[in-house]
């Protein structure tokens, strides 16, 4: 049986990496890249049971994952430029030290997913109720990228699930165990992806408002697990940066979801079959003349 001292706490990773001669694999960035093929993977998957092409999130990918990472880099930039950069603008470029942000990589990749989605002649709206809960998939996963990169901790702490951190906010502070903030939201992430799926199939939820529903939930926990965090960052009114960014956002989506995300009778749902016609090829092709209808790109 193992001694008592051996699981007072969570050992962090000796490295955050593995090198290959002059090639440095940093752990993050893989957690990053699967998160990325878990989220394809479940909103095809979602997308297919709606009557949808194989290969159309792959496809989409293509244009929304870059829009989602340089948003994710630009919205961490513009809010904590001295903490991701330390002085030095190239360290900007350098997304292995870690330093993205959520909101910047859901509206970037949105954004450029939407183009994606005009230029295949599909429409919006279903499309992002697929991708809500691969949205919480992905986060679930990347945020262990943070485990190895010894950052995303809150308060120093003694319970059994603290982890250990060699370099508390440098190298000068003395090592420690503290709160795993990462690990509850990575937990949260997962419920939130679980509970998302569980509202499309039980609320009748407008077609394309599901995302709302993610947001919402999202925002909730992260309020929490922000709150606990001690790394540095721009505070207002005693709350960190991100802690408004998420009052705001829950305010905003639990609102429009509220007021608008309600499907009226013979609407279509989140969740709801593909009408026929609504889906095209990935080749740039469009709906046919015949059912303009099915080719916006609004919320139905």
């Amino acid at each position: 049986m193992l001694p008592a001292s051996v699981l007072a706490y969570i050992p962090s990773p000796p490295t955050n990496g593995i090198s290959i001669g002059s090639l440095r694999l940093h752990v993050y960035g893989l957690m990053i890249a699967l998160g990325i093929v878990a989220a394809v993977w479940l909103a095809q998957r979602r997308w297919t049971l709606l009557g949808g092409r194989p290969g159309t999130m792959s496809a989409l990918a293509v244009w929304g994952v870059p829009g989602g990472l340089i948003g994710a880099r630009v919205y961490s930039l513009a809010t904590s430029w001295q903490v991701d950069t330390a002085g030095h603008w190239w360290w900007g470029l350098e997304v292995w030290r870690g330093g993205l942000g959520i909101w910047g990589g859901v509206v970037g990749g949105i954004a450029a997913g939407a183009i994606g989605v005009h230029r295949a002649g599909l429409r919006l709206a279903p499309l992002v109720d697929c991708v809500a809960p691969a949205f919480a998939l992905a986060q679930a996963i990347g945020r262990w990228g943070n485990y190895f990169n010894q950052e995303l901790y809150g308060w120093r702490s003694n319970l059994p699930w603290a982890v250990r951190i060699d370099h508390p906010n440098g190298p000068g502070s003395p090592a420690g165990t503290f709160q795993p903030t990462f690990l509850y939201e990575g937990l949260w992430d997962l419920l939130v992806c679980v509970m998302v799926i569980q509202i499309e199939r039980r609320f009748r939820i407008r077609r394309g408002y599901l995302v709302a529903a993610y947001a919402a939930l999202y925002t909730f926990g992260r309020f929490f697990t922000e709150y606990m965090r001690i790394d540095n960052a721009h505070r207002f009114l005693g709350l960190r940066l991100n802690d408004w960014t998420s009052i705001i956002v829950f305010a905003v989506a639990a609102a429009v979801l509220l007021w608008k995300g309600r499907a009226a009778p013979g609407e279509d749902r989140a969740g709801d079959p593909l009408p026929q016609g609504a889906v095209t090829g990935m080749a740039g092709s469009h709906p046919a003349p015949s059912a303009p209808q099915e080719s916006g790109m609004a919320p139905t």
